[in-house]
């Protein structure tokens, strides 16, 4: 009598023994388990301050981004941040004599991202941390005035819009507007 060799009935002497696997060595233990973060976070990537390109490691890309926008008020990333900090100081251990001051320079992001990217601002004086600010560009300005419609805002608030404008000459103020060249 045949085998009964087939499909789905391969010959007796090709099959696995009973007992014995088709993969005696098994899979490698650990092999999808960790995380290639070194791989990862070691990467240059190019970051973008103040106009100027510069590169950097994805891992401190990351933590000038998170701390940022903890700066900026995000209470979460304000917490990462400073547990990465705290981390990073508890494995280095206390090498860092010397270092009286830390210099943080931003990674674009929330409204300082867009401003400039929009044309609604120009960030002035970015290097000077006591007088860098923000001024509006004049259309910017009109267009929110016109929005106001029937609404006025106070002297106080008139000086403060006045004193955020750039060339706040080139606005096309309302009639009802008082402050001008202050």
């Amino acid at each position: 009598m045949s085998e009964g060799v087939g499909r789905g009935k391969p010959p007796t002497e090709t099959q696995f023994k009973k007992g014995s696997s088709g993969n005696p060595k098994g899979r490698p233990k650990n092999r999808h388990k960790s995380v290639p973060y070194d791989a990862v976070l070691g990467q240059m990537v190019t970051i973008r301050e103040d106009g100027r390109e510069r590169r950097v490691t994805a891992a401190e890309a990351f933590v000038l981004q998170l701390t940022q926008k903890g700066l900026a008020g995000d209470s979460a990333a304000a917490r990462v941040s400073l547990d990465a900090i705290e981390q990073a100081r508890s494995t280095r251990g206390d090498d860092r004599q010397g270092i009286d001051t830390i210099i943080i320079s931003s990674v674009a992001s929330g409204a300082d991202a867009i401003l400039d990217s929009l044309g609604l601002a120009i960030k002035k004086f970015p290097t000077d941390e006591k007088r860098v600010r923000w001024e509006l560009n004049p259309w910017i300005v009109e267009e929110a005035l016109e929005r106001l419609g029937d609404r006025r805002v106070t002297i106080e608030e008139q000086r403060e819009v006045w004193g955020a404008t750039r060339m706040p000459n080139k606005v096309a103020w309302p009639d009802w507007w008082e402050v001008k060249g202050e």
